[in-house]
């Protein structure tokens, strides 16, 4: 086991580990708890009750988050022609085709968000073991793999958090910074568990949000009231 800092272990020391805690409480625990100079991100961290090892019980998808996550994202558009253009126009940061290709293959991995319009793909394909480690693979279930790349661009520069389960079945992703007011980090946490349980695989059984965590960056985790965050999700 790694061994922790003092400002860990202090900050640790707030934090009942046997408690469940209401998502308000949790919030001001994230809050009191992160020690980085730095503004922290907000992580949340759920665990599914689901099978990643199935196909059909892998989950994945794309959220906008209606607060952002305060982070300006460098989003790559790979198109070609007109949808070059609206690629740009929409803000874009990078737009290209072989030559965005080769520089990635060359290294080169400034950007955080990576779009591409259908007819590119083959040609993306090249990249995706470069892509996908990091992932940055375009793909049509997040809404990466599009012609209407105006829309796209829009809404990774909005603040759109991908995400997928991993091989334990959790599902990790930043809900926005230590420095949002309380608020604004409720409404993002809201919005991205609301995303996660309206793509619940039809073959999951049982409880399907096994456990809800909330962490500053290298803070400690908050475990909240997997009831209470539901009913309030879900506006019972």
């Amino acid at each position: 086991m790694a061994k922790r800092g003092k400002n860990y272990l202090n900050a640790l020391k707030m934090v009942d580990r046997k408690r469940r805690y209401s998502i308000d409480e949790a919030i001001d625990l994230v809050k009191n708890t992160s020690y980085t100079k730095f503004d922290g991100n907000v992580l949340l961290s759920i665990r599914l009750g689901v099978d990643p090892k199935k196909s059909d019980q892998m989950v994945r998808g794309a959220v906008v988050l209606p607060r952002g996550i305060g982070k300006e994202r460098r989003v790559l558009v790979f198109a070609k022609g007109e949808k070059e253009t609206e690629a740009r126009n929409a803000g874009a940061d990078y737009v290209g085709g072989e030559d965005l290709i080769k520089k990635i293959q060359d290294g080169w991995m400034d950007f955080d968000t990576a779009i591409a319009t259908p007819d590119m793909m083959p040609a993306v394909g090249k990249i995706g073991k470069i892509l996908g480690p990091h992932g940055l693979m375009p793909n049509p279930k997040t809404g990466t793999v599009t012609f209407d790349v105006a829309k796209a661009v829009k809404e990774a520069k909005a603040g759109k958090v991908e995400f997928k389960t991993d091989k334990g079945g959790n599902v990790h992703m930043v809900v926005g910074k230590v420095s949002f007011d309380k608020e604004a980090l409720k409404e993002n946490i809201k919005t991205a568990i609301d995303a996660l349980i309206k793509l619940k695989p039809p073959s999951s059984k049982g409880s399907y949000l096994r456990s809800v965590t909330i962490s500053a960056t290298m803070g400690p985790g908050i475990k909240c009231d997997v009831s209470q965050i539901y009913n309030w999700v879900r506006g019972k």
